[in-house]
């Protein structure tokens, strides 16, 4: 399960360097939390990256906010995020689950994606959702040309494959007695909670020499483990076997691989100062599943 969801693994950017961090882990969906419907732009934020890092169509995102040309926009903007317009076909979709899923029609979706006989969809493929009106559940039906037999039994399995697709209710992660271990050794230089200004730091810095060994806080999987983020430098996420979450950022070294297991005390990076940071340094954040917390009220 972990193997496939980060397959699709995107996070978001920091707001404002890494204290206004907004960790978010999407499979064009998310893991921490679901894509916000609004972002505070960051410095260097422009709509076309804004677009690409939530997955939303650009003129969508420009008529969303009411911009016009020449469509600037400044740090500390607000901007609503539209709905995705488009569905990513995982394993056990139908055309009929994913009608169903955004409460449209079968008609509606292969009219707005052109699709044609047999009506056959694969994974990964992108499914335009733009355009579809729902239909009255009365009125919902598959397309009047006859469907080939695959995609005949396709729909009659879709009682067992919206069980697998449909979205589940949230399950908040096991209630955490064990400490994690601190992950460098060194002197916090910023605290979790409000910064100021609008500013909001989602766990806590810790200033180290570069190259200090970066430990695991706990046993679990390496979730990511790469530098495509602005802001977050090398990164490191774990996923822990209680549903709990830490986060390592500004690494200088990444010595593990996404899907690697480590060992709590594990060493799986150096500190750096990549990203956001002017100065060697970690910045380390506790999620409860979704729910970023204090760091310090769960280290020793």
């Amino acid at each position: 399960m972990l193997k496939k969801f980060a397959a699709h693994i995107l996070l978001c950017l920091f707001l404002t360097g890494c204290y206004s961090s907004n960790i978010q882990l999407l499979n064009r969906a998310t893991w921490f939390g679901a894509t916000p419907s609004v972002v505070t732009v960051g410095r260097g934020d422009t709509l076309y990256s804004i677009s690409k890092r939530y997955d939303v169509n650009l003129q969508e995102l420009i008529q969303a906010n009411g911009l016009r040309a020449p469509y600037n926009i400044k740090v500390g903007q607000t901007l609503r995020i539209p709905k995705s317009t488009y569905h990513i076909v995982r394993k056990g979709d139908t055309l009929y689950s994913i009608s169903k899923r955004y409460n449209t029609s079968v008609d509606a979706l292969v009219r707005a994606n052109s699709l044609t006989q047999p009506y056959t969809i694969s994974v990964g493929q992108k499914i335009a959702l733009s355009g579809t009106k729902a239909a009255p559940s009365s009125q919902r039906k598959a397309p009047t040309a006859t469907p080939s037999k695959k995609a005949t039994t396709a729909k009659a399995t879709t009682s067992s494959s919206q069980k697998k697709t449909a979205p589940t209710t949230y399950t908040a992660p096991k209630k955490r007695t064990a400490k994690f271990m601190w992950p460098v050794q060194g002197k916090v230089i910023a605290n979790f909670g409000s910064l100021g200004k609008g500013r909001k730091n989602d766990g806590i810095n810790i200033s180290a020499a570069k190259g200090s060994a970066v430990k695991a806080a706990d046993a679990g999987t390496v979730a990511y483990a790469g530098n495509e983020l602005k802001g977050f430098g090398k990164l490191i996420l774990i996923k822990h076997n209680d549903g709990w979450i830490t986060a390592y950022a500004h690494n200088d070294k990444l010595l593990v691989k996404k899907g690697q297991k480590v060992k709590k005390g594990e060493k799986i990076s150096t500190v750096g100062s990549t990203g956001g940071v002017s100065s060697p340094q970690l910045h380390f954040e506790v999620r409860a599943g979704k729910k970023a917390v204090n760091p310090r009220s769960y280290l020793p």
